[in-house]
């Protein structure tokens, strides 16, 4: 990347500010002034600005956040807090959910500023699946099973739910996979067979899981297997 450029993100100036930093000696690479905006930084570069190190970031992140109730996941909300109150990293607002969750929902969540990799996870024709611990206000009834890989009728959708897998937790929690995203579907999928959903926590987009170690409001980077593993068939 080159330094001016590095300079406007990590400052939020314009370019043509950062190049008048530059001139007037405020910007070291590795201990040496640069003046040069067209400086090409490398992944091991150590940029400082009036003597702070600024934070180098060299290509796209991936993040995953152990939601909890009450935040939302827009970057911008004024009635709510968002869940980039979280990230404590810098430009934290170019990042983005790929896959929300609702107010009420807990769980996974993976931010990232990559637009193509998140288009993989939300776009319907990759048919990215998501499992979610389900606790419902009543018991479960004997044919929801039967019902979900065949598939429900949403209220005011014309095409049925495609096939979903539902596996017995206990008595009022089930475990339940989709691969669809469609508005609040899970609460609207038991709705429909007579059931009320009470809590609803996502564990896993795709192939990658939620970090059990990540307590309500941790996160943490992605490994890059997990990062591959957008994308590819399971």
């Amino acid at each position: 990347m080159r330094l001016d450029k590095f300079l406007s993100q990590q400052l939020e100036v314009s370019r043509a500010i950062a190049l008048r930093e530059l001139r007037a000696r405020k910007v070291t690479v590795d201990g040496e002034v640069v003046r040069d905006g067209a400086f090409k930084l490398s992944p091991e570069s150590q940029v400082d600005y009036d003597g702070n190190q600024l934070q180098l970031q060299l290509g796209p992140r991936y993040f995953m956040l152990n939601k909890p109730q009450g935040y939302v996941c827009s970057t911008d909300d004024p009635d709510h807090p968002t869940i980039l109150y979280f990230l404590e990293e810098p430009t934290a607002y170019k990042l983005h959910a790929a896959g929300r969750l609702d107010i009420d929902t807990t769980g996974l969540v993976l931010m990232t500023d990559d637009g193509q990799w998140s288009h993989r996870i939300t776009s319907p024709r990759h048919h990215c699946e998501k499992t979610y611990l389900v606790t419902l206000e009543s018991p479960l009834a004997d044919d929801t099973a039967a019902q979900f890989t065949a598939g429900v009728q949403l209220h005011n959708e014309k095409d049925l739910t495609k096939p979903a897998a539902l596996e017995l937790v206990s008595e009022r929690q089930v475990r339940l996979t989709i691969s669809e995203g469609r508005y609040h579907q899970v609460k609207r999928m038991f709705a429909a067979v007579g059931n009320h959903v009470v809590a609803l926590h996502r564990e896993r987009i795709g192939g990658i899981v939620m970090d059990e170690d990540l307590a309500p409001g941790e996160y943490r980077p992605l490994t890059e297997e997990e990062i591959a593993s957008v994308g590819v068939p399971r």
